[in-house]
């Protein structure tokens, strides 16, 4: 129980998988996190000093949380015990407590407590914690792939520090698989093997940000391929996908493939055919693409070619991105499904981005054009003196809270940027605009 004493003294056996056999035994080697590790950061000054508070690592899995705390343990002067959430519960804490007061008395040395899987551990679990970090008996490193503010206790939140881990990107993951294939200690560097940087990326996409992914992936693919003539291992696309259960496909998120796929996503929901629009989203999720990303394009998309037609558009876009990020793959995917289908089948107008084009231009043209001065507010008298407020009509004292009066500026009168369609709720935005307009040239002719 007493900290990866194992780890620090040998080296890993062979007969341990290539994930674990990898992981990083120094800052220097760790991958990724740079917004919480990189130099002169907060978490990396704190573990170079062995000045380690409570802290909550939150992120997906494969993205180093417990390779952080294998790296803690190795570099810090207190006595590092870990176990996981799933294999124990409180009858254990109460163990590691009751040993960590008898070495606070005895040696005045600290105990750092690393929980894998915290947000296993119920409330109550968790309650058991609480006055042992408080009172500063152990200091608590929990690991969880959920969020905190619902899985963890507040009182215990509160007393801690969260750091959220990343997905890796594509170019850490080609780097973590490049450093096992050339490591002859630790990787595959004796195995002779033969793989073109094309299948690293694809393995590196295929795993979408998971570091354990990908190694487990390689090291099944490096073992399933048989040595040729020369005892070199020449792994194949194919030997890969079927490694990994899936198949490769073809999508670059920096390349030509991204912006075609994208672009043919959004062609589809303008031209109303869900189907598509259907087909061009699962490409790119399957593949691998940041599901965010394609939420905010749906968010854009229903701003830009619907508008007004159907208002209700921006609150599905929205609440998609809003439902992914909370239930996060697979399940969010569906959410962001069912917006796709909904914007392709709503009535359409870009009404809305024509007149936001025109109003730009308009104010990259013209000069600063001045507020009228009865649009300004006079919360003073000199300002009511200047004639600021003046004349100004309060639309909800009038006849259904319409009252004719300008708005824009002198230079700007009678210029027209919205122009709504006759497509959905926009006919009856353009039937109150066009009542409006008799009014005004009414109060006009008398």
């Amino acid at each position: 129980m007493d900290l990866f004493e194992t780890q620090r003294q040998q080296a890993p056996e062979m007969r341990a998988p290539l994930a674990d056999r990898m992981r990083p035994r120094t800052l220097e080697e760790f991958v990724g996190q740079d917004h919480i590790l990189g130099q002169g950061k907060v978490l990396r000054r704190a573990i170079e000093a062995d000045q380690i508070s409570s802290i909550i690592f939150w992120g997906p899995p494969g993205t180093g949380k417990t390779s952080l705390a294998h790296i803690i343990a190795n570099r810090t002067g207190a006595r590092f015990v870990c176990f996981s959430a799933v294999t124990s519960g409180v009858k254990e804490i109460r163990e590691i407590i009751a040993k960590a007061k008898e070495q606070q008395r005895y040696s005045g040395k600290r105990t750092i407590l690393f929980v894998d899987e915290f947000h296993r551990f119920n409330k109550a679990q968790q309650d058991a914690f609480l006055p042992h970090v408080e009172d500063g008996t152990i200091i608590l490193i929990g690991a969880t792939t959920e969020n905190p503010s619902f899985q963890i206790n507040s009182p215990l939140l509160s007393r801690s520090r969260v750091f959220l881990f990343k997905p890796l990107v594509q170019e850490d993951i080609e780097l973590v698989l490049r450093r096992a294939l050339s490591d002859s200690e630790k990787g595959l560097g004796d195995l002779k093997v033969k793989i073109d940087s094309e299948i690293i990326g694809q393995i590196a996409q295929m795993a979408d940000g998971d570091a354990r992914v990908a190694l487990n992936t390689l090291e099944m693919a490096v073992l399933m391929t048989s040595p040729d003539k020369d005892n070199i291992r020449r792994v194949q696309l194919q030997t890969v996908e079927e490694a990994m259960q899936r198949k490769a496909l073809l999508y670059d998120r920096q390349g030509e493939e991204h912006y075609n796929i994208i672009s043919a996503f959004h062609k589809s929901m303008r031209g109303s055919d869900p189907d598509a629009a259907l087909y061009w989203l699962a490409r790119m999720l399957e593949a691998g693409e940041d599901p965010l990303y394609v939420a905010r394009r749906m968010v854009r998309f229903a701003s830009e070619d619907i508008g007004n037609a159907d208002p209700q558009a921006l609150c599905i876009a929205v609440a998609a991105k809003e439902a992914f990020h909370f239930l996060g793959s697979p399940e969010g995917e569906l959410a962001l499904a069912q917006a796709a289908v909904y914007l392709a089948t709503a009535p359409k107008s870009n009404a809305m981005e024509v007149a936001y084009d025109e109003v730009r231009k308009d104010i990259q043209k013209l000069e600063n054009l001045p507020v009228p001065l009865h649009l300004r507010n006079a919360p003073t008298k000199l300002m009511k003196q200047l004639g600021y407020s003046k004349g100004y009509k309060y639309a909800h004292n009038f006849k259904d809270h319409y009252v004719v009066q300008e708005y824009l500026p002198e230079n700007l009168r009678g210029r027209r940027y919205y122009r709504p369609s006759n497509q959905g709720y926009e006919r009856k935005i353009r039937e109150r605009i066009e009542r409006w307009e008799r009014l005004k040239k009414q109060a006009g002719a008398e």
